[in-house]
């Protein structure tokens, strides 16, 4: 639900996120990538969990997506970039960056989890 989440409140507001990416200490090539890449594969991730047979590599995704964000506040919070606008979309925009972080790494533990998990289940031949 959250990659849902995210991706649509992006896509109802493209204009918005595709002016915060600019405003990113990123080239402008990068920003534009970004605008048209991520907001399809946050709906992948989603897409991905629904389903069993496609459930771990959702997990994957999702951990592997909140990898990078996490990986991205840690270097606002440590001063990397300076001053940088948030790029989150709906209520995620509101939050602190310590706030965004402790966010992050709640559902980076969750895709860890739901990782085991489910690879666990599929080895004991659990069928979902």
């Amino acid at each position: 639900m959250l990659f849902l989440y995210t991706a649509l409140s992006k896509l109802l507001d493209i204009k918005g996120f595709q002016e915060q990416m600019h405003a990113q200490m990123l080239p402008h090539w990068a920003a534009d990538l970004l605008v048209r890449v991520l907001p399809p594969v946050e709906l992948l991730a989603a897409g991905l969990l629904f389903f069993y047979k496609t459930r771990l590599a959702g997990f994957c995704l999702a951990g592997l997506l909140l990898v990078f964000f996490t990986g991205y506040v840690s270097l606002v919070l440590l001063r990397v970039f300076g001053s940088v606008p948030c790029s989150c979309g709906g209520v995620l925009k509101s939050m602190g960056w310590y706030m965004h972080q402790y966010f992050n790494l709640a559902f980076l533990m969750l895709s860890l989890f739901g990782i085991g998990f489910t690879y666990q289940g599929s080895r004991s031949g659990n069928t979902g």
